[in-house]
C-alpha cells in the first residue's frame, strides 16, 4: 500500500499541471489497485477540501461529489472511512466546513463530550460547543 499526499490527489482531480497530472494519473491508475489500494489519511482528506474550496473555488456540491467518489472507489482506502462518511453527511447537510465535522467526529470517537470552538458555524454541529470569548 502506498500513501497519497494531497498534492497527488489535487493534480489527479484538478488536472491543471500537465506534467504533474500525467504523473499523478499514472501513479494512481497503475499502483492503486483493489488488491493493493492507495491510502488517504484524514489529514489529507481535510487538506484536500481546503485546497479545492479555497484555492480552486470548487462549490460545495462539487467538493461533496469528489469526497464521495474518493470514499467509494475500491482502489483507495480512506483512514477511518466510517468517520469520514459521517463527517461528509454532516457537511452535506450542515453549515460548517468538512474539516470542522471531521475534527468533531474524531474527538467524539475518542470519548470527548464536545469540541470547544470559537467558530460560530461549527458550533451549530452536534459535536461542537461555542466557547466564551
Amino acid at each position: 500500500m502506498i500513501g497519497l499526499d494531497t498534492n497527488i490527489l489535487v493534480r489527479y482531480i484538478v488536472r491543471d499541471d500537465p506534467v504533474q497530472t500525467e504523473a499523478a494519473t499514472r501513479l494512481i491508475e497503475t499502483q492503486c489497485t483493489m488488491d493493493d489500494p492507495g491510502f488517504i489519511s484524514l489529514v489529507v482528506l481535510a487538506e484536500l477540501t481546503w485546497v479545492l474550496e479555497r484555492a480552486y473555488k470548487y462549490p460545495k456540491p462539487l467538493v461533496i461529489a469528489v469526497l464521495s467518489k474518493l470514499l467509494s472507489v475500491v482502489e483507495l482506502v480512506v483512514e477511518e472511512s466510517d468517520l469520514a462518511r459521517a463527517s461528509l453527511r454532516n457537511y452535506k447537510n450542515g453549515n460548517a466546513d468538512f474539516p470542522d465535522y471531521l475534527i468533531g467526529g474524531i474527538h467524539q470517537s475518542k470519548g470527548c463530550i464536545t469540541t470547544m470552538t470559537f467558530d460560530r458555524r461549527a458550533s451549530r454541529s452536534p459535536w461542537h460547543t461555542l466557547a466564551d470569548s
